[in-house]
């Protein structure tokens, strides 16, 4: 259906060569030449309940291999069959999640957020039985730097097999954290580092409206990816209590909670590395206790950098987290679209710009002005740039495109029930350059029609 050839070529294939055999590798049906594949155990909580067996139900580890980099990189085929984790699941996929994962996945690498990759989507031929009956069947192949997650950790600390643990606790430091080899507490840092990567994450999320959707402990990679992309949506009205999957009826995984829940995921993959810090459970608990206390300070200042960015701002004062979170409240009272809002905010730089597109997305613009003229006097002391520079800074971090839900809904439909990919191929063209105005694409960049907000996800199995 769909074959990612940049990155293709990025993994160092001859892709006019490999092309005619792509159906039978990317479906499962034929397995490369020294590819000895696998399904990955891992345990995980799941919305808070931890269940001591998970695993790859419908997917597999075809293999490993070095990309033209140099880096070593995963590829998995997700809806190929049963495995021995299936429990009572097909193992398969049909043809829209896997369309969705991969259009989504590419938009959040094009837009500069480290994310597993999505190389080809292939149908099966063989129909999906779930509630709404017989469905085309599909095969993903996603890439990542590797799929080790906080739950590969728990499976093995919830059997107490703490020589598993610093097995795998080795192997993740070698292949993601080589700097940590000479460390003099390679595991401590390990949780530091696995932090830090996971704070910037949750703030590149943030900052483009990207709620996850099921952020179970198995579904937080390691080495700092966006992974598993089922229930996952973008904001259009900002709303920090936004939820869009279908299962997440409490809101645990809501847009607002999303630092919270990282800090929690971190803290449970801390407590499998507990034996291995200090033999003293209670000096462990101390250093890592330390470390997970540092996280929403740490997020928080790295959300700050990135809203300063959005915002124009390249100096940073006190008071900047006042006017980030007074502009945050005059977008949610006034329901006003995310992505746009901080798009048409770099029209109005300037003292007299027109701001009347930016008002016009406010229910009850009343107020917005007063803010403008603070966030200008801000503006006016943060350097010497023109306008015009201050303006493409912006726009340079503020998207024009996103997968907005309802588009990402209409063209899933058309491949699906029509076999029409033009659509598809369409929006995946445009969200390759997200911060660029395309001529005649307006209607891609517009907030949903009337009627069109309410979404709600599935998680695709």
């Amino acid at each position: 259906m769909v074959f990612n050839r940049p990155l293709a070529m990025e993994l160092g294939w001859d892709v006019a060569a490999m092309e005619p055999y792509a159906a039978g590798i990317f479906s499962g049906n034929h397995v490369p030449r020294g590819a000895a594949p696998i399904a990955m155990a891992y345990a995980g909580h799941q919305f808070g309940q931890f269940v001591p067996t998970l695993g790859d139900g419908r997917a597999i580890l075809l293999g490993e291999l070095l990309d033209c980099q140099g880096v070593r990189r995963d590829l998995q085929l997700k809806g190929s069959g049963r495995t021995p984790f299936s429990r009572q699941g097909d193992g398969r996929a049909w043809l829209a999640p896997m369309l969705r994962e991969y259009l989504v996945s590419e938009a959040m690498h094009a837009l500069g957020i480290p994310t597993t990759r999505s190389l080809a989507v292939v149908t099966t031929g063989e129909p999906v039985w779930r509630e709404a009956g017989a469905l085309p069947g599909a095969v993903l192949t996603r890439v990542a730097t590797s799929h080790v997650r906080v739950g590969t950790f728990q499976y093995f600390a919830a059997r107490g097999d703490h020589e598993a643990v610093r097995i795998l606790a080795d192997y993740v430091v070698q292949r993601h954290f080589p700097e940590l080899l000479e460390s003099p507490a390679p595991y401590l840092d390990l949780v530091r580092m696995v932090c830090a990567r996971q704070a910037r994450l949750i703030a590149q999320w943030m900052g483009v409206g990207f709620v996850h959707g099921v952020m179970n402990t198995d579904n937080m990679a390691i080495c700092g990816e966006t992974i598993d992309f089922g229930p996952c949506a973008f904001l259009d009205r900002y709303d920090p209590d936004t939820v869009f999957s279908s299962i997440d009826a409490w809101g645990r995984y809501a847009f607002g909670n999303q630092p919270r829940i990282a800090a929690w995921n971190l803290a449970r993959l801390a407590e499998t590395l507990l034996p291995l810090i200090d033999p003293d459970p209670r000096q462990a608990v101390a250093w890592v206790t330390e470390i997970i206390q540092d996280f929403p300070e740490r997020f928080e200042a790295l959300w700050l950098d990135g809203m300063r960015a959005k915002m124009g701002l390249e100096t940073r004062e006190e008071q900047d987290l006042l006017l980030i979170e007074e502009w945050l409240q005059w977008l949610h009272s006034g329901q006003a679209d995310y992505t746009l809002s901080f798009r048409l905010l770099g029209q109005a730089v300037g003292v007299g710009a027109d701001a009347a597109e930016l008002r016009a997305l406010f229910a009850d613009p009343a107020g917005l002005d007063q803010w403008l003229v603070r966030w200008r006097a801000r503006l006016a002391r943060d350097g010497h740039r023109s306008d015009a520079e201050r303006q493409a800074r912006m726009h340079a971090v503020n998207p024009v495109y996103i997968p907005r839900n309802h588009l990402v809904e209409e063209v899933l439909d058309r491949a699906v029930e029509q076999g029409d990919l033009q659509p598809f191929m369409r929006l995946y063209e445009l969200l390759q350059r997200p911060y660029v105005e395309q001529p005649g694409m307006e209607r891609y960049a517009a907030a949903p029609p009337a009627g069109r907000e309410g979404y709600q996800t599935f998680c695709g199995t």
